[in-house]
């Protein structure tokens, strides 16, 4: 196939912009700045005290739970039925609506947080699902590292943009005395919320319409996506080398996701970063992230892909290592700089590697579910693990111990993804 025209792909990447400002500002800034804020040491939830950051991480992990089993019945339906793109709508305007509705989210009512930020994770990660699956839709396989990178340098460049803004808001109430209290936090949450779904009209009219597989469901409409999770495990025991993939991607994105998550509650709890500071440490990883994402394609064209995911965990292995020791907001920019540099990669690299590794089929978007589970999963285990040996220990730093061991299996499990004959561009070099 050829890759589609400019305007499609800069269409497809723009969703990339829109959806990055939820990621940036209600997953990794402004909302667990504000989170960790307002809400008191034990939060009671369901009759019983939580620690408010682990309560966070499992409120994390149950949307990622949730979206989980949902994925598999959505984009079977999308898969047969050719349509994609309400699917994605679907999810795009629940989750943009959740982040508007936090504006009535205070220290009253802690629990509605929560609960939103659930509402807003599983809109989020329902549209990922489709956008995810028009990647083999719009690019040739020799564009896709380039097509993947170039979508999340979009999302990277969109949402510090938004970021900026609401930081300019918040910081000016805190520094001049505004007296507006919470109010510029609350207002950015409805500005992402306004943001994603605005933007993703582009991406919305820009995208081509999704072909229907030619066979009908084989299951009924509501269990034939486990079905096609079962029938593509089942078709990865004839592709060794996606299987062995996809089992390495398993574990050291358990690693990845949850530093993303919970990397701010880290900060804000272990190293008592002020919320400025934090929100500064993540501008400087988003930015950092878009030279990460190209670096790193540059370095698989030059290598091979699965080579360039190794060195990509190794640096990962080390940001474990160097936060168990960070004691500073300094040590902490700079741990912050590391993480940008191969954010962007492992993500953009993860994505088009298995996009590369698809064997010819029109159901695309059961395969990207599969991966999608994967990724949802792992990220349960992740933050599940990572809030239960805080809530255990009393503390986050041996949370990273726990995360540091992830990477170190997924590293070991990328050693045995060797090349053969049908995957000459993915193998490590040799």
């Amino acid at each position: 196939m050829q890759t589609a025209s400019k305007k499609v792909i800069n269409g497809w990447a723009m969703y990339d912009w829109a959806n990055s400002a939820y990621n940036l500002v209600i997953t990794s800034t402004i909302f667990p700045a504000y989170y960790a804020a307002i809400a008191p040491p034990q939060v009671i939830v369901f009759g019983r005290a939580f620690a408010k950051i682990p309560l966070a991480s499992y409120a994390i992990a149950l949307s990622f739970l949730i979206i989980a089993i949902l994925s598999p019945v959505l984009s079977s339906i999308a898969d047969y039925k050719g349509n994609k793109i309400t699917f994605m709508k679907f999810f795009c305007y629940l989750g943009s609506a959740a982040c508007v509705g936090m504006f009535f989210f205070t220290k009253e009512n802690i629990g509605f947080g929560l609960l939103l930020s659930i509402i807003s994770s599983i809109g989020y990660c329902g549209s990922i699902v489709f956008y995810n699956a028009f990647l083999p839709e719009i690019a040739a396989e020799q564009d896709q590292d380039k097509v993947s990178a170039k979508g999340f340098a979009q999302g990277y460049i969109g949402s510090v943009i938004l970021m900026v803004a609401c930081l300019v808001f918040v910081t000016l109430n805190d520094e001049l005395g505004w007296g507006l209290g919470s109010l510029p936090a609350r207002i950015s949450f409805v500005a992402v919320g306004i943001w994603w779904a605005g933007f993703a009209q582009i991406t919305f009219k820009r995208m081509p319409q999704s072909k229907p597989a030619v066979l009908r469901p084989e299951r009924n409409i509501l269990t034939n996506g486990f079905y096609e999770l079962k029938k593509v495990w089942h078709q990865l025991q004839n592709h060794a080398v996606l299987k062995k993939y996809l089992v390495a991607f398993f574990f050291y994105n358990m690693g990845v996701q949850s530093v993303m998550y919970m990397a701010t509650y880290f900060a804000a709890d272990e190293i008592k970063m002020k919320s400025a500071q934090l929100i500064g440490t993540i501008l400087i990883i988003q930015l950092v992230a878009i030279l990460g994402a190209y670096l790193f394609s540059i370095l698989s064209k030059a290598t091979s892909n699965i080579f360039a995911l190794a060195a990509l965990v190794l640096v990962w292995i080390g940001i474990c290592f160097g936060a168990y020791y960070t004691q500073t907001p300094t040590q902490f920019y700079f741990l912050a700089f590391t993480v940008g540099m191969v954010m962007g990669g492992i993500q953009s690299m993860s994505r088009s590697t298995f996009s590369k590794l698809l064997p010819e089929t029109n159901d695309t978007a059961s395969y990207f579910s599969f991966y999608d589970v994967c990724d949802k999963v792992g990220t349960v285990i992740g933050t599940l693990s990572f809030g239960y040996v805080a809530q255990v220990f009393g503390g986050m730093r041996n949370s990273v111990l726990a995360l540091m061991a992830y990477f170190v299996i997924g590293f070991i499990l990328l050693l045995f993804v060797k090349p053969n004959k049908n995957n000459t561009p993915v193998g490590l070099p040799g």
